[in-house]
């Protein structure tokens, strides 16, 4: 059989899986940011999710289909979704219950954490959102169909959204990369994070599952920032 005669059949496995389980729980986004003062900022801890086109989503739940709003999240207009996917590696590994972030964009990504690489045998690079080319390969099945990306699986970089007045505040602007630092009995500090300055965002530091769980963190703990 090849490969994509066993792309179809785990499909068809999965489509019929999907339409007998009910909604997952999603509480990873559903977080009550604490209060900042000084150069403390609150966290956000991103599991793996997916932001599909409307054309790719189509392609996943059916022609018309439209996002239901699950939960609103932190960051203003972002919802997670009702909908859910399954993800598929080249070596056929599936992680399933994905959840599809919205509002539609205009380019489709996988964001994982580098564990989720490991259980579907890929090697996502550590990019900023959108930044795509070269990325992995990845199969993403809804109960419509199943799209083949050439790429689009990423590991978000570590970055923390401001809008200008906290960015004038904390005296950063957008692009610079700073360090933070987490409190704790496992305090770490993190490089290599980005600003990202906009009049669309509230502040908050975005990391994912693994670097959360390396630091003990959870939604709504605050890390102190170090400028460059």
């Amino acid at each position: 059989m090849d490969y994509n005669s066993l792309i179809d059949n785990i499909t068809k496995k999965i489509l019929q899986e999907l339409a007998q389980r009910e909604k997952p729980s999603w509480d990873a986004y559903s977080n009550k940011v604490s209060k900042t003062d000084g150069n403390w900022i609150p966290v956000g801890i991103s599991a793996r999710h997916v932001h599909l086109t409307r054309e790719v989503f189509e392609q996943l739940y059916g022609k018309g289909s439209e996002l239901t709003v699950y939960t609103e999240l932190y960051q203003p207009g972002e919802f997670a979704a009702g909908e859910v996917v399954t993800l598929i590696g080249p070596r056929l590994r599936a992680i399933q219950e994905v959840r599809i972030l919205g509002p539609f964009r205009e380019y489709t990504q996988v964001e994982l954490s580098r564990t989720d690489g490991v259980a579907l045998g890929i090697d996502p690079p550590v990019r900023e959102s959108g930044d795509l080319k070269g990325s992995e390969s990845i199969v993403i099945v809804g109960p419509a169909g199943a799209v083949s990306l050439k790429e689009g699986a990423i590991c978000a970089n570590r970055h923390i959204h401001l809008n200008p007045n906290d960015a004038e505040r904390l005296k950063v602007k957008n692009n610079d990369i700073v360090k933070v630092r987490t409190t704790g009995i496992r305090a770490i500090t993190f490089e290599n994070v980005q600003i990202r300055v906009s009049d669309k965002f509230l502040l908050q530091m975005h990391l994912d599952t693994d670097d959360a769980n390396a630091a003990g963190i959870r939604c709504g703990d605050s890390v102190e920032l170090i400028r460059p």
